[in-house]
């Protein structure tokens, strides 16, 4: 691509590059972009007719929801929990300083509600018919209380960490109405809940090993309601709802 080139021409004249004839091309650091005959700009790193960031989001959560529900169908009736693990890139999307609901909180009710008042879900609407505490974030905080990002390398992480295997059995259980788990950064490392059959990256990874140890929080043996490893194959899948940076990797 250079000055003068036509994509619609280099494309094979697919319809959608009409009209596209670079005009310029400027690579001034931090103002780097493409220049178009018919007056658009494309800036580095950017993409015209992209889709939005959040709409990808929500489509990532609910799929991951509506995965989680159809093996609940499944695996319910063999004493089986399922759960699954959303890695976020902030704190606050999840739950703001004040305690209220984030972003993303709101779009996994929206999501939960939309799909659990489906009809083949009747099932379950019986078995879970309550809303509370069937999602939460394991979040590290500072000395005031306050939810904060972190690298899972902190004592407040430590912190975090200790209280997540407190709460390791009772996740196991039925009895715990916990199904959907959020987390920053704490879970990526030394916590292992066999039960987790679904993993959702709505956060961008460049290091393979950071990838490496998220996505092994989901590569284990289930455990049933009397704590037996169930080792069919065909119940132990790992489904992982991937960004662009995880999708290769997973």
């Amino acid at each position: 691509i250079k000055p003068g080139s036509d994509l619609y021409l280099l494309s094979g004249e697919r319809k959608l590059y009409e009209e596209y004839i670079v005009t310029g091309i400027d690579c001034t650091p931090g103002f780097e972009c493409v220049e178009f005959g018919n007056t658009e700009t494309v800036q580095l790193g950017k993409a015209i007719g992209s889709v939005d960031d959040d709409t990808l989001k929500r489509a990532q959560i609910r799929r991951t929801i509506e995965i989680h529900l159809e093996k609940e169908l499944q695996y319910c009736d063999m004493g089986i929990k399922v759960l699954s693990l959303f890695f976020i890139d902030e704190v606050a999307k999840y739950r703001t300083a004040e305690g209220e609901k984030g972003p993303y909180a709101k779009m996994f009710e929206e999501c939960y509600e939309e799909l659990m008042a489906l009809p083949k879900y009747a099932k379950l609407q019986s078995r879970f018919p309550s809303r509370t505490g069937i999602h939460d974030g394991y979040f590290s905080q500072d000395k005031k209380g306050t939810f904060k990002n972190t690298k899972g390398d902190t004592q407040a992480d430590y912190d975090t960490y200790n209280t997540i295997m407190r709460d390791k059995e009772w996740l196991l259980s039925f009895d715990c109405p916990l199904r959907f788990i959020f987390s920053h950064s704490a879970l990526k490392e030394g916590w292992d809940n066999p039960n987790v059959f679904q993993i959702c990256t709505l956060i961008d990874q460049k290091s393979t090993f950071t990838c490496r140890q998220k996505i092994g929080r989901g590569l284990r043996l289930c455990v049933n309601q009397e704590g037996e490893r169930v080792e069919d194959k065909n119940i132990n899948q790992l489904h992982v709802m991937a960004n662009e940076s995880f999708a290769e990797f997973a």
